[in-house]
């Protein structure tokens, strides 16, 4: 029997105690003057990051009403009810073949002013491989792409496709940003576009490609 009225219950329960254990975590930054950057002159961008990695910059950067590319699948709607306790709106879709109306609502968030995060390896992986989505809506939208990343010095990892980190608490979590990567027309630039956006994402995330 399936307890779908216990759901909202336990999202709660869970968002809560996710809370308090963020609340714990320690963050150094680098590179966020390429972020301020971009805030100051008022440009919208996009923030790319590794789906493993989205639960410690999602807390980094609550509150800014930072617009999120969620999946369709019901986990994505835990992380999507996460995200707007912590100040996100979300549009629900995919960077994947299939995922048109996602881009979609992502390419007029966009237009529109908003500052997007997307995990180009996301809904489903395959885990640190770049998917054109992001970098496609990006060079749609003409705005540039900050890779961001984040380093924990200790954490759990789930059994997910992408091993999912969680900071255990009290963690130091380095995190770093990349400078801002701007997106060709057509389709060479679409391609040099997701060569440079993985190899800045392993940059700064620490891992090889």
């Amino acid at each position: 029997m399936k307890l779908r009225w216990a759901e909202p219950i336990a999202t709660r329960i869970g968002s809560a105690l996710v809370r308090a254990l963020a609340a714990t975590w320690r963050y150094r930054v680098t590179g966020y003057e390429h972020v301020r950057a971009l805030r100051e002159s008022r440009r919208p961008f996009v923030f790319v990051l590794w789906h493993s990695r989205i639960l410690p910059l999602l807390y980094r950067h609550r509150g800014e009403d930072v617009v999120m590319l969620i999946s369709r699948h019901r986990d994505g709607g835990y992380l999507a009810d996460l995200g707007a306790r912590w100040g996100y709106r979300s549009v629900r879709g995919s960077t994947k073949r299939g995922g048109e109306v996602g881009l979609l609502g992502i390419v007029r968030a966009l237009e529109g002013g908003a500052v997007v995060a997307i995990t180009p390896d996301g809904p489903r992986g395959t885990a640190e491989r770049v998917q054109p989505g992001a970098i496609a809506a990006a060079q749609h939208a003409g705005v540039p792409i900050v890779p961001v990343g984040a380093r924990v010095a200790s954490a759990w990892h789930l059994g997910s496709w992408d091993r999912m980190s969680i900071p255990r608490p009290l963690s130091a979590i380095d995190v770093l940003y990349g400078p801002p990567i701007r997106i060709a027309a057509g389709k060479d630039g679409l391609r040099r576009g997701m060569e440079e956006v993985s190899r800045s994402l392993h940059d700064v995330n620490g891992t090889s490609p």
